[in-house]
């Protein structure tokens, strides 16, 4: 896939909405907005007619006549288990599967024993029994749950322990049954999950794995949005705003914000599914929730810089544009940088922004902090800490820049990133 040059604005009279037009990405987010949902919609229908499939299939428990014979009323838990199992992405579908395959042996095992061993003692010894290993193990169960590194992956099978525990335990008044019992339950369980992974791995799957990698890289187009469009904001001029006139929509920061729980989620369910395309075994998806969490910091950074937007106390027109030249190119740079970390994510393609573009951001601050005299920031009458304040939060965001090129460049090297050939000539377009 080629590359796409952002070049940085050259020091000239070109206005920075002028600039802003010239720039183009590989996955700008506007002209994909349309494609994206018609996507995300059929991806919905998809999904709905791969649920109705394993619906059908799982009832033939219950039309076959031989089947029905075979199974019972016990065929009820394989159709429970696909409502319950089958899920939108297929590490979800795994891993609600295995869970609960896990949990039904689990329970199902030590309630057969628990069953037996209180069948021994008899009398009223079997009903102590009974209540203290539903107690004990009921218990240690629920407590497994509130452990972080357990509720984030193994928190459903330990719901189907408990529960299969309990019911095989007190339903139980003779071995052999409690075992056929288990049994049964078991193999429809089995043949429940095997029709939802036939049906969701088979029949256009849909990977958890490549939403997240797909999501963190779009991220970056976001902030890089957002820091444009505080820029172009700040340093309109007054005469230049008409009445009535929609402010520029760079609310792109909001979603990688909101975005925790998300990526959390989908890093859960990429690390149960297999091989597939270009994600391996042990892929470093802690990585990507580490790039996460950084993009959110630099996310709650445009927050503040946003607030200098909207403050009733604004620095004078004169004053304000007496930074704008630097501060301009810095945030050009910003987003390149952002942009050219996104782009390598998305292709898996190394980047080394960090040794090639951060010095040129670094050398930016420094200019931006040497045009920040005290005789600029004079009091706070004539608006110099508000400008400072400005100025502060968008020199800040270098640091966070160059944390976040460092782990990209840390993820192209455990994740085998390719060798870009036309790296130096992308990274020193933008330069």
């Amino acid at each position: 896939m080629g590359s796409t040059v952002i070049p940085i604005p050259s020091e000239d009279g070109a206005s920075f909405s002028e600039k802003k037009k010239t720039k183009s990405s590989l996955f700008s987010l506007l002209p994909c907005l349309t494609q994206k949902r018609s996507i995300h919609d059929y991806r919905k229908l998809i999904h709905s007619i791969k649920v109705g499939i394993a619906l059908v299939l799982v009832s033939l428990l219950y039309l076959v006549g031989p089947l029905y014979k075979e199974f019972g009323e016990n065929a009820m838990w394989a159709i429970m288990t696909v409502v319950v199992v089958f899920e939108f992405f297929a590490g979800a579908t795994l891993s609600k599967g295995l869970n609960r395959g896990m949990g039904t042996i689990l329970g199902g095992g030590l309630g057969c024993l628990a069953a037996i061993l209180s069948q021994k003692v008899g009398g009223i010894g079997n009903s102590i029994t009974i209540g203290i290993s539903v107690f004990v193990f009921g218990a240690a169960a629920t407590y497994s749950r509130l452990v972080p590194s357990i509720k984030r992956r193994y928190d459903y099978g330990a719901v189907i322990f408990i529960l299969t525990f309990n019911l095989v335990v007190v339903s139980g008044l003779r071995a052999g049954k409690v075992i056929e019992l288990a049994c049964e339950r078991l193999s429809t369980i089995g043949m429940g999950f095997t029709i939802c992974l036939f049906t969701n791995l088979l029949i256009c799957p849909v990977w958890a794995s490549d939403e997240l990698h797909c999501s963190i890289a779009s991220k970056f187009e976001n902030l890089a949005c957002s820091i444009e469009g505080c820029l172009e904001e700040y340093f309109i001029m007054i005469n230049e705003k008409k009445e009535n006139q929609p402010i520029t929509s760079f609310d792109g920061y909001k979603s990688v914000l909101h975005s925790k729980s998300k990526d959390e989620s989908l890093a859960n369910f990429a690390r149960w599914e297999p091989w597939h395309g270009k994600f391996g075994h042990n892929y470093p998806w802690d990585k990507y929730l580490q790039i996460g969490e950084l993009l959110r910091e630099l996310a709650a950074t445009i927050i503040s810089l946003k607030g200098c937007l909207q403050s009733p106390q604004q620095p004078p027109l004169l004053l304000r544009h007496s930074v704008k030249e630097p501060c301009e190119v810095m945030a050009s740079l910003l987003a390149c940088t952002l942009r050219e970390l996104g782009e390598s994510i998305m292709n898996m393609r190394r980047c080394q922004p960090r040794v090639l573009i951060m010095p040129k951001l670094q050398s930016k601050r420094l200019e931006l902090s040497i045009s920040m005299t005290p005789s600029k920031l004079g009091s706070q009458e004539n608006g110099g800490l508000a400008i400072a304040g400005f100025v502060f939060l968008l020199m800040e965001m270098v640091d966070k820049v160059e944390v976040l090129a460092k782990e990209v460049e840390e993820l192209g090297d455990l994740s085998d990133f390719s060798i870009n050939s036309n790296l130096t000539v992308q990274i020193w377009g933008c330069i």
